[in-house]
């Protein structure tokens, strides 16, 4: 991939958003589990949201992609994949 901004070659990482979301909530077994209050707590880049009747709002073009929701949240309650290749976040050392 050949840089070719000063944006993009002191950028850190660079973002493609999908308009696909690669993340989905199962919102029953959130709001029975009480996952989606940990989701929001322990997400760095505040992907999750909490409404007022428990259902979990995903804003999937601010994933990192650094999987703590997957480490956290039980297996019922997220599917979580990877974007479509080229898409998400292309992270590099700068």
């Amino acid at each position: 991939m050949e840089l070719t901004t000063v944006a993009e070659r002191l950028a850190k990482m660079l973002y493609q958003t999908d308009s696909d979301s690669h993340i989905e909530v199962d919102q029953a077994a959130a709001r029975q589990t009480g996952a989606g209050t940990l989701l929001v707590q322990v997400c760095p880049a505040k992907v999750y949201s909490l409404a007022e009747n428990g259902d979990v709002g995903v804003t999937h073009a601010a994933c990192l992609e650094c999987g703590t929701c997957r480490q956290v949240a039980p297996p019922s309650v997220l599917t979580w994949c990877y974007p479509e290749g080229g898409m998400g976040v292309n992270y590099r050392q700068g």
